[in-house]
């Protein structure tokens, strides 16, 4: 199992996601943090009828700075083309996402971890990488059906099993 960094360009995976990273059958964590920072919404349709490789490219392309969001949008909405015939979706890109603000941990992290009988504290938040606080916004959207989102505060130190 790679190891968690702050930066978008390693391989890097959660333990909670280890029932699908061989096989890379889900979109991981990382690549979802990746096209919200590039704006691309890509469903799992299309990330299905990629090859293994291109989702393992997916995975080590970098997404830091302009120029390498820009390639790696230019290399997912060519895959989508490939595979469905149009571009995919665009999303407005946040100019200051919810996961990089160390100040206020977000009401549906809050609201989820009390559904389990946890609190989140400020402290606690701010001793999350980006792409900690990433995994935990998008496991306690009411939307998601949220069975990740327990494993993940453990993972990430801030429960006891």
């Amino acid at each position: 199992m790679t190891q968690v960094n702050t930066s978008l360009e390693a391989n890097d995976f959660f333990q909670f996601e280890a029932d699908f990273v061989e096989s890379l059958r889900c979109i991981p964590m990382q690549v979802r943090l990746k096209l919200d920072t590039c704006g691309v919404k890509l469903k799992l349709e299309h990330w299905h009828r990629f090859s293994e490789a291109e989702r393992d490219r997916l995975t080590q392309l970098q997404c830091s700075d302009r120029d390498a969001t820009v390639a790696y949008t230019a290399y997912v909405q060519a895959l989508v083309h490939r595979v469905q015939g149009t571009p995919a979706s665009t999303l407005a890109i946040d100019p200051d996402p919810p996961w990089h603000n160390g100040n206020a941990v977000p009401t549906d992290v809050q609201t989820q971890a009390q559904a389990i009988g946890a609190e989140i504290g400020l402290e606690q938040w701010r001793s999350l990488r980006p792409l900690q606080r990433f995994a935990l916004l998008k496991l306690s959207r009411p939307s998601h059906e949220n069975r990740n989102f327990y494993p993940a505060l453990v993972e990430f130190g801030l429960v006891s099993l």
